[in-house]
């Protein structure tokens, strides 16, 4: 494992239950209880189907490529700045690697190679603002992946260059800071402030619960107006619920 400036780490409790949520809850509930209007990765989308994914940030930044500062061969820098390789071997166990890559469509940020070691150190899933390549054989791999798309071009080909690892970037114009946590899964993939951690997983988790009481009660044929939000009348319905014991609580 690469030496990088570390964060410090969430339990795994916390990241296994705001996981089980989802990002459309989680997306709500940052919005409404502190205030983040647009925690999405815009323009980000699964590669991987049915994939979920949590875990905490690891960054790398890419830059408009300086031909004084990067050639365009993949290894020609030193190997202190090839930074794609630093990045994946930064990763522990659950990590997220989250990459700022300029939106580019025609550069492939990692290929099998690089995000086969990953899957291999335990990586939880990829979210990056551009591409990757060799996809026929990437999609084999257990990984969850939140792209732009896929291009046959390795990393440095074209504009780009790999500029710094775990610093705070701009992916999909969303601010993302090492440590952060990024829940992904059909839906899309979006940010939850390290400190938020604890709370979101709180309240969203409340909000996931009543709404299986409203979906049952919607099923039957219940009134929205009554079911969704709850009105008073439904939440004292759903308290008894909790009462009687039939609540999901213990899954969530």
């Amino acid at each position: 494992m690469i030496d990088l400036p570390e964060f410090n780490r969430i339990e795994q409790a916390t990241l296994n239950k705001l996981r089980e949520i989802g990002t459309a809850t989680i997306a709500g509930a940052l919005s409404k209880q502190a205030g983040i209007r647009n925690p999405h990765l815009v323009g980000l989308t699964t590669f991987n189907p049915g994939a979920a994914a949590c875990g905490q940030a690891v960054t790398l930044q890419f830059m408009p490529k300086r031909e004084d500062l990067h050639w365009g061969d993949e290894y020609a820098a030193a190997p202190e700045r090839e930074l794609h390789r630093r990045a994946i071997m930064a990763c522990q166990p659950g990590d997220i690697i989250v990459v700022d890559a300029r939106g580019s469509m025609s550069s492939g940020v990692f290929g099998e190679m690089m995000l086969t070691s990953f899957q291999a150190q335990g990586g939880e899933g990829v979210v990056i603002d551009g591409c990757i390549r060799d996809f026929p054989e990437v999609q084999d791999l257990d990984l969850g992946l939140w792209l732009r798309g896929v291009t046959p071009n390795f990393h440095t080909q074209t504009d780009i260059f790999p500029h710094a690892v775990n610093v705070p970037i701009a992916c999909a114009n969303c601010f993302v800071v090492p440590g952060d946590i990024i829940v992904a899964d059909d839906d899309g993939a979006v940010v939850v402030p390290a400190a938020l951690a604890e709370e979101m997983a709180q309240v969203a988790s409340a909000k996931a619960e009543w709404e299986v009481f409203s979906r049952m009660k919607l099923e039957e044929g219940g009134r929205l107006d009554k079911y969704y939000p709850l009105n008073d009348e439904a939440r004292k319905e759903y308290e008894a619920w909790l009462r009687e014991g039939d609540s999901p609580k213990g899954d969530l």
